[in-house]
């Protein structure tokens, strides 16, 4: 790596607000030896382009011996944020790369065609004529050989090992504040009727820790070897027999890292195991800094981490297996006006299970105050989960306001999104888990609520099991990190403006017991937060500048406002459907929300995987 050249390798034609400081910051800790930088840079910051400069520095095949790693990797856990650098001019020399199933095949009577169903992957020996001009790997090739590739971070994991990503020189991560929970969700392996294809011919044990779900991954292993063999040796497949064979290599591989490393003496891992009342078996890993130095750490010789909410160096360190002693910290300045970004105290009671009922109707009132307070500017409802989501838009339907709010469906959460984006109604879009990767620049929000604090689900094995052993520090410090994600949702450039409220009391605790994690430029936002002067509660003031008859869908996409009422649900609760999530932390809810637990894999409403 040559970090001399970073500011040259700078792909804007100017820089804007800190980022030039940041660069000389970035290319001084590389230069003292340090092997991963931290760059904690608040939103606006422009971290992409940051990120690309640091690229830029990576050993060239012109500079390296054969045996040398050239060339460099980005990568985020955020599909969008993966789908932003791919539409920017400016990084037009990052191949972009993804999954098989986002890429269809080009054979006649196959289009429409995932390329991990199309017939080279259901027909053993298949020879395609067209692989050569096949979009998946075509797009692979051309990933693998220029200088700069970027990926999600599940795909950049499942291609540990490859022959076609091997180790480079540098990697970006962005949005690497949660590396260690994505790290744990990926590497948790669930055996259940959902993810073993042959579940119910199994004799499931009832099993009592993680020796007894070694036992029987053992067993399970070896018949899913065989059946997989079996399907390896047919001459063709059909499309369910080739997911049920690529699902059986996934799952073997799964499980085996489980037993393998749950059994390994040097292995700093604790898994942490549950049993539900179906027999799945669910193996969680605590602190997997092994995977992580597999999957992540073995792939490159520096390393650039950027996130605006990186929060204590020391302990982030530790989560994911780094040694503080070759890692900097560096801190990029915020340049946004903090008088743009205010912060207003608008708490109502506390937002828990057990006291939400009496604090959620307050909670409502005060939403429909700020809508009467912003009569022709939209905003953003950060609802946390899917019951209070649910359960806000009955109480505004009672209030008389629903004609200006929209909420989205479970299942169709970026269809949603984006048709309350592209709406021009003044309207409340109520979301959930929305926090982050969500870019609300100009007038497409200038006020957002934070109705509760975003504590990780208390239901959740891992989670529980830290705060037996009272790591209380981190439980708040992943709450703070949340809240200032969000914070940063309707504030995106320096002369932008937006309103954050907050409705909790418990994210007032947040602030209180997290103090001394909070950047700079956010301790400032909350010192100066006040108690806004809110207008009485009058639903005419807030729906007056609605147009008249416009449709307002309220959840799913397919419903539309109706006189008086808050018109159809797409998805209620407890409609049985599956309700994705983007926290990688274990489900929407938090203390202890039995009604929102989730039961599909958090990673498939965030990553593309392979």
């Amino acid at each position: 790596m040559n970090p001399v050249r970073i500011h040259d390798e700078f792909p804007a034609p100017a820089y804007r607000g800190a980022q030039e400081r940041a660069l000389a910051d970035v290319r001084d800790a590389f230069a003292a030896g340090n092997d991963v930088v931290l760059v904690r840079a608040p939103t606006g910051s422009g971290k992409s382009l940051i990120a690309r400069a640091i690229m830029g520095c990576a050993r060239t095949v012109d500079e390296a011996d054969p045996h040398q790693a050239t060339g460099a990797y980005y990568t985020t856990p955020q599909v969008s944020q993966l789908d932003d650098v791919a539409d920017d001019d400016l990084l037009d020399d990052l191949k972009v790369i993804r999954g098989k199933n986002n890429y269809t095949c080009i054979l006649s009577d196959e289009e429409g065609t995932p390329v991990d169903r199309a017939p080279c992957a259901r027909e053993r020996g298949y020879d395609c004529a067209v692989k050569h001009r096949c979009p998946y790997f075509s797009a692979r090739a051309v990933a693998s050989a220029r200088s700069h590739a970027a990926m999600t971070l599940a795909y950049f994991m499942r291609t540990a090992g490859s022959e076609v990503f091997r180790k480079r020189d540098v990697c970006v991560i962005d949005e690497a504040h949660g590396l260690a929970e994505w790290a744990e969700m990926y590497a948790t392996v669930e055996l259940g009727p959902r993810t073993v294809p042959l579940w119910d011919d199994l004799r499931v044990p009832d099993v009592d820790g993680a020796e007894a779900a070694a036992r029987f991954t053992d067993a399970l292993v070896s018949t899913c070897e065989s059946r997989k063999d079996e399907l390896l040796g047919a001459d063709e497949l059909d499309a369910e027999e080739a997911a049920e064979r690529d699902r059986l290599q996934e799952l073997i591989s799964e499980a085996s890292w489980f037993a393998e490393d749950y059994r390994d003496p040097e292995s700093a891992t604790t898994w942490v195991v549950d049993q539900a009342d179906d027999g799945t078996i669910t193996a969680k890993p605590m602190n997997p800094a092994r995977y992580l130095r597999h999957t992540v750490w073995d792939r490159a010789n520096r390393f650039a981490l950027l996130s605006a909410t990186i929060l204590d160096k020391e302990s982030f360190c530790r989560a994911v297996g780094l040694d503080p002693a070759t890692v900097a910290l560096v801190d990029v300045e915020h340049t946004f006006p903090v008088e743009n970004r205010p912060l207003y105290d608008v708490t109502r009671g506390k937002m828990t299970y057990e006291e939400r009922d009496d604090t959620l109707p307050k909670v409502a009132r005060t939403l429909a105050r700020i809508m009467a307070a912003h009569p022709d500017e939209k905003g953003i409802v950060h609802c946390h989960s899917y019951a209070i989501q649910d359960a806000l838009v009955d109480e505004l339907a009672s209030l008389g306001v629903s004609d200006r709010v929209r909420a989205h469906g479970s299942d169709t959460r970026d269809a949603d999104l984006e048709a309350w984006k592209a709406s021009s109604e003044p309207e409340a879009f109520l979301s959930v888990k929305m926090e982050e990767a969500l870019d609300l620049e100009g007038d497409f929000a200038r006020w957002q609520l934070l109705c509760k604090a975003p504590f990780l689900n208390t239901n959740d094995s891992r989670v529980a099991r830290r705060l037996e052993e009272g790591q209380w520090a981190w439980y708040f410090r992943s709450a703070l990190r949340t809240v200032i994600q969000a914070a940063g949702r309707v504030v995106r450039a320096p002369d932008d403006h937006g309103a954050t409220y907050v409705a909790d009391d418990s994210i007032l605790d947040v602030f209180e017991r997290a103090r001394t994690d909070m950047p700079p430029w956010f301790r400032e936002q909350v010192d100066r937060m006040t108690t806004p002067d809110l207008p009485a509660l009058d639903a005419d003031a807030a729906t007056a500048n609605v147009s008249p008859g416009s449709p307002t869908p309220v959840g799913g996409g397919t419903s539309t406002r109706t006189e008086g009422g808050a018109g159809g649900r797409g998805r209620r609760l407890g409609g049985g459907g599956e309700r994705p999530s983007s926290d990688p932390a274990g489900g929407a809810s938090g203390d202890g929300d039995a009604d929102d637990t989730e039961r599909r894999s958090p990673m498939a409403d965030v990553w593309d995987v392979d």
